[in-house]
């Protein structure tokens, strides 16, 4: 009878001490590794943007390109083999939008060479100020909401429309890289497919922040 306590007392805290151990090894999972690495290749990125060259330029497009398929499939593994973990959920949005910004500030200081940039040479900087801008008030409103109460974390937590928002930059960006390189065929009809859909990016950006300040304003009235 008097082992009993001893014999409960290991049965609960043994629990305690796998969960100890399984939660610290998730600090360096595959998909945190996969997002670290997305964070060590924007400096690659913006170095092998500068080189002109054809390897610099197929160097540029591939990098993003890995960059995009690692954006989903981090998330995919993470889910798929329960390896979810607090810092790469931190990890993850901030190695998206240090890509994306590099990248949208480098195509803006360097456009592709086709007529219509001589006309216009606005025609990336408006939807790249647009992005860049809602990322960084996004950054802004969802730390506000962490410290406030739950319900302003759940308005503004990822929607559909901010990962249509993400596919079409994506594909926007890829596209405007590989026009850079004039081996893959007529740089003027990528650069114009290019470019409308960074301008649908750009609206779905618009779009999906003002659906997170709707969201907001209805948890504030309430």
């Amino acid at each position: 009878m008097g082992s009993e306590p001893m014999v409960q007392q290991q049965l609960v805290h043994q629990p305690r001490l796998v969960y100890s151990k399984h939660s610290s090894s998730k600090i360096l999972t595959l998909p945190t590794v996969l997002t670290l690495g997305r964070v060590v290749a924007v400096p690659v990125l913006i170095f092998t943007f500068s080189v002109d060259s054809w390897w610099g330029r197929t160097a540029t497009t591939s990098i993003f390109m890995a960059a995009a398929i690692t954006d989903w499939l981090d998330g995919y593994l993470a889910r798929k083999m329960k390896l979810c973990s607090a810092f790469g959920a931190l990890l993850d949005p901030v190695a998206d939008k240090l890509m994306v910004a590099a990248t949208l500030v480098l195509l803006c200081s360097r456009p592709v060479n086709v007529a219509v940039f001589g006309q216009a040479p606005w025609l990336l900087n408006v939807p790249s100020i647009a992005i860049i801008g809602r990322e960084i008030t996004m950054s802004a409103v969802r730390e506000w909401a962490a410290s406030q109460n739950g319900k302003l974390s759940e308005a503004v937590a990822v929607n559909t429309l901010g990962k249509w928002k993400t596919a079409t930059q994506m594909v926007a960006l890829t596209i405007l890289l590989a026009a850079r390189d004039q081996s893959v065929g007529e740089s003027g009809i990528l650069v114009a497919s290019g470019v409308i859909i960074l301008y649908l990016s750009a609206g779905l950006s618009v779009m999906s922040l003002a659906v997170y300040v709707e969201k907001i304003g209805k948890v504030l009235v309430k």
